[in-house]
């Protein structure tokens, strides 16, 4: 890990301790306020990441934040606070999503014109100013549920056994080898939203054929 990666996860860890003591002394206002201070833009970025609907991310924020002080006095600290909290995020962005508002107006739009779709360029990728927003457009155009396993894991770098606690929506305790199976199948699923990019990739002409895809396993 490199200096500013080592800073970073002194800085959580310390802040995790913060939020910690202060709920454990009871104090569960000022551990939220603290929990919003450190990691409040971090969520508010993977919900519009998420939902792609600037006023479905504040609902979404705000039902994260109810749930937040509701839940954390039964919080058993079994992961880390900030994992519980992705997983709050998960969970608030999926009750907008399938609310009846929600469903009235698309949230996953690709934002690619079709024309892009139909023609190649014979320029090569990397002479491109619009690669890297194509890219991005590319992700943007998958399933909420696709989008949230490449942030979690590409995009914040969490172990797989969080992505899988983030990503729990079975009634089946937690248990070791519970949390090892979501694990290995999330990452199967990872594998083939990798793939699909890939293919969509290659379709516009984004990459050669014979590249290979930069994103982390």
């Amino acid at each position: 890990m490199d200096t500013r990666g080592t800073t970073m996860a002194n800085d959580r860890e310390k802040l995790e301790q913060e939020i910690r003591e202060l709920a454990q002394r009871g104090d569960t206002g000022g551990a939220v306020e603290r929990a919003l201070q450190g990691y409040g833009m971090e969520i508010m970025r993977l919900m519009a990441s998420v939902l792609h609907n600037p006023e479905l991310a504040k609902d979404a924020f705000s039902v994260f934040c109810e749930s937040l002080l509701k839940g954390l006095p039964s919080f058993r600290w079994e992961s880390s606070f900030r994992t519980w909290a992705y997983r709050l995020a998960r969970n608030a962005c999926y009750q907008l999503v399938h609310s009846p508002a929600a469903r009235e107006t698309p949230v996953s739009a690709s934002g690619i014109p079709e024309a892009s779709l139909r023609q190649r360029s014979d320029t090569r990728p990397w002479q491109r100013t619009s690669v890297k927003e194509r890219f991005r457009a590319l992700r943007e155009s998958l399933e909420p549920d696709e989008r949230m396993l490449l942030i979690l894991r590409v995009d914040q770098r969490l172990a797989w056994t969080e992505v899988a606690r983030v990503m729990w929506d079975s009634d089946e305790p937690v248990t070791s080898a519970t949390l090892t199976r979501k694990a290995t199948a999330l990452r199967q699923q990872f594998q083939r939203i990798k793939a699909h990019l890939r293919e969509m990739a290659i379709e516009q002409g984004l990459i050669e054929q014979e590249e290979q895809p930069s994103e982390p396993a």
